[in-house]
């Protein structure tokens, strides 16, 4: 596997801990609509939390956050759209972000609630 995807899925499993701290449950992890993907869904509460994880070697480009931009949120909404059909779920939905650095000075994780909303 190429390091950037050993870097990837181990963004992926810091913010699996982080959300499990808090009490979140996991329903599922990289749920796959046609070519779109969800990093993580969870239950937090009441609420359905679509999870992006974004991780990097270095803060040097900016923020890991960043590179969720508008064509991102777009394929998320659309999965998460589909997910909520597919499971027939009622409620409030939220998006999330996990941005996650691991470089040799150390590992950090910044999770952002409530990260965009859905545009029409």
């Amino acid at each position: 596997m190429a390091e950037h995807n050993d870097l990837g899925k181990t963004g992926e499993e810091m913010a699996l801990k982080h959300l499990r701290g808090l009490g979140y449950e996991i329903l599922e992890t990289n749920w796959r609509f046609g070519r779109d993907e969800v990093d993580i869904i969870a239950r937090d509460k009441d609420t359905l939390v679509i999870v992006e994880v974004k991780t990097r070697a270095t803060n040097w480009f900016g923020e890991p956050e960043f590179a969720v931009n508008k064509s991102k949120q777009r394929i998320l909404v659309r999965a998460a759209e589909a997910y909520i059909m597919k499971n027939d779920i009622n409620g409030d939905t939220r998006f999330d972000i996990i941005a996650v650095i691991i470089s040799p000075q150390g590992k950090s994780v910044h999770h952002i609630e409530d990260a965009f909303y859905p545009t029409l």
